[in-house]
């Protein structure tokens, strides 16, 4: 009686669910491949270089994953895998935070590795390979996460498949992106300047790219994948900028496609979009800008 329960609740679920999703998720640009042409070059979306990553969205993803872990509240001592663990800022507030029996993490990126590498060392045990195709056992697993990754993977449900695969029975599936349509601030100021003055760059906009990773999509996706007790949620952290040049200097390491995106304009069009950000953004009389990254949650529980 009690399976059949949760069946129907299922049922209920995505029922209610794919009346609330606008746009398949499917088929997304892979994360360190994706050369987005514009009318005056190609633009690269890769991430791959770690310390350029850290000074653009590296530093606020170490604020994001605590609070992530804090929504995700699971006990300690468990088996934990970080599928695109990247620099490895999940697998810190892993180890933080969560008093885990061990630790892994999978990534596809030689430079992001070397820089997990090089911040936990033994700690996490680390793997190269591909979120599709993960090099361990079935059920071998407790907790399974992705942070700030499943809108840049190329097949979304392969990805949830081998997460499932790989968890134990009752084990948690869960994961978090950035909410680039509304509140990824820092972002949302950049393209809506640059939009401004180069409409072409509308193509760009990871919050165009990515509108439909909303929470209701998202948990559509983890209970089509079969995991049960799926929850939705948000985790918000401060983007503080001590000054203008702490916000600009980021955007020209050319890690991800808007510093791509700037640093694929000749200079005179860079100075316009830098003197345009400038004076548009919100700044505070000490010069500081006070923005805000919101990311979404959502977390399934395996059910075999």
């Amino acid at each position: 009686m009690e399976l059949d329960l949760r069946r129907d609740r299922r049922r209920s679920f995505l029922d209610h669910a794919r009346s609330l999703v606008m746009g398949s998720l499917a088929d997304k640009e892979p994360r360190h491949a994706v050369r987005l042409r514009m009318a005056h070059d190609l633009v690269p979306d890769t991430w791959e270089q770690g310390p350029a990553y850290e000074r653009y969205v590296g530093r606020w993803s170490r604020r994001v994953a605590p609070r992530f872990l804090e929504w995700l509240r699971v006990p300690g001592d468990l088996r934990w895998l970080d599928v695109g663990c990247g620099t490895g800022a999940l697998c810190a507030a892993i180890l933080d935070t969560c008093a885990p029996a061990s630790v892994d993490g999978v990534e596809p990126s030689e430079g992001f590795l070397e820089a997990a590498v090089t911040a936990l060392g033994s700690r996490v045990t680390f793997h190269r390979a591909d979120a599709s195709a993960l090099p361990f056992d079935d059920a071998s697993m407790d907790v399974v996460v992705s942070g700030l990754v499943l809108n840049f993977v190329p097949d979304l449900d392969a990805v949830l498949a081998e997460m499932s695969r790989v968890a134990v029975d009752g084990g948690v599936v869960a994961a978090y992106v950035w909410d680039y349509a509304e509140r990824m601030e820092l972002m949302t100021w950049f393209w809506r300047v640059a939009t401004d003055l180069d409409p072409a760059a509308r193509a760009l906009d990871e919050g165009r790219r990515f509108h439909d990773f909303t929470p209701e999509a998202l948990a559509w996706r983890f209970a089509s994948a079969g995991l049960v007790d799926v929850e939705e949620g948000s985790v918000e952290v401060a983007t503080r900028f001590a000054d203008f040049d702490d916000y600009w200097r980021p955007f020209l390491g050319g890690q991800g496609v808007a510093p791509a995106y700037a640093m694929s304009l000749d200079e005179p069009a860079r100075d316009r979009l830098r003197e345009r950000l400038r004076t548009t953004l919100p700044t505070g009389r000490d010069g500081s800008i006070d923005l805000v990254a919101r990311a979404w949650t959502v977390r399934g529980l395996v059910n075999r």
